[in-house]
């Protein structure tokens, strides 16, 4: 007589535990932070860079118009400029460069533009100008600077007129630094980082020479007075007590998300934390680039 034998039945499926549904959760939380972060080194910070552009260059563009542009890096008080103030317009038709050049050379101010070193005369007047570009993030306007070669034209717009510029070369670490220009003639320095983007090896620096007649020079800040956050590859210290209450904001912003998603459902949490982690992260994001080399 045949015996039948009944299969064993299937053990019934069991949920993860509370604990490893929340180490997921963070997880995949902390893999979006990271993803915002390279967002807005990328795309996000190059759309910044471009409308900052257009706000700082229809600016600029109203003051020539009316004779108040900036002719130095004091205002008519004799107090410094604002940093991010407009104070010229740098073109080189060789790598198809032209951007509005703002006031001062930190982190943040370079963020929508390239900057004019405020210890340094503006471009154009007698001595050396310095400005200074990021290689890759937020747009890299600096990016090809290194490509431009002798007799290369750059042309800078400031509050003075119409200034051109003939490049005398590229120099790197190590190289020998020029001869500085003669009692009343003018020099231009572009700055930005050197070796891979977004791994800077140390600083590029390009030297022009003034070609047009110098202008008068106007006040500058004193180089004892310039923060070390305006120094190359420096990064910039005030944005940490932003980036720690927008970090608090985020932080507590992911563990509600993660309490929706418990207590309501996933798709709940998903509607909820995708606009408002998505905003948090970018803006984490941002002030985290703030404390990263100027130039990168």
């Amino acid at each position: 007589m045949a015996v039948e034998v009944t299969p064993a039945a299937a053990p019934p499926a069991t949920a993860p535990p509370a604990a490893a549904r929340l180490a997921g959760q963070s997880l995949s939380i902390a893999a979006a932070l990271m993803l915002c972060l390279v967002a807005q080194f990328g795309l996000i910070g190059a759309l910044a860079h471009n409308r900052d552009q257009d706000r700082a260059y229809d600016t600029f563009r109203d003051q020539l118009a009316n004779a108040t542009a900036p002719a130095g890096g004091l205002d008519r008080d004799g107090h410094p400029l604002e940093p991010g103030t407009p104070v010229a317009v740098v073109a080189i038709p060789r790598i198809g460069l032209r951007e509005v050049v703002g006031e001062g050379t930190s982190a943040t101010v370079l963020k929508s533009g390239p900057g004019h070193r405020r210890d340094t005369v503006l471009p154009g007047q007698p001595g050396v100008s310095v400005v200074m570009g990021r290689r890759a993030a937020y747009g890299g306007p600096f990016s090809g600077i290194g490509s431009l070669a002798h007799g290369d034209l750059i042309t800078v717009t400031t509050g003075q007129g119409k200034h051109q510029f003939e490049v005398m070369g590229v120099r790197r670490a190590n190289d020998p630094q020029p001869v500085p220009p003669a009692k009343g003639q003018g020099r231009l320095t572009l700055i930005t980082a050197d070796g891979p983007p977004y791994l800077p090896s140390d600083v590029l620096r390009v030297d022009a020479r003034l070609l047009t007649p110098a202008v008068p020079a106007a006040g500058t800040v004193p180089g004892f007075a310039l923060p070390g956050r305006e120094q190359a590859l420096e990064g910039d210290a005030s944005a940490l007590v932003p980036l720690v209450v927008w970090g608090l904001l985020l932080a507590f912003a992911a563990a509600a998300i993660v309490f929706v998603h418990q207590r309501v459902g996933r798709w709940h949490a998903w509607v909820i934390g995708v606009p408002v982690l998505g905003a948090l992260g970018v803006t984490v994001a941002d002030q985290t680039a703030s404390l990263l080399p100027n130039l990168l």
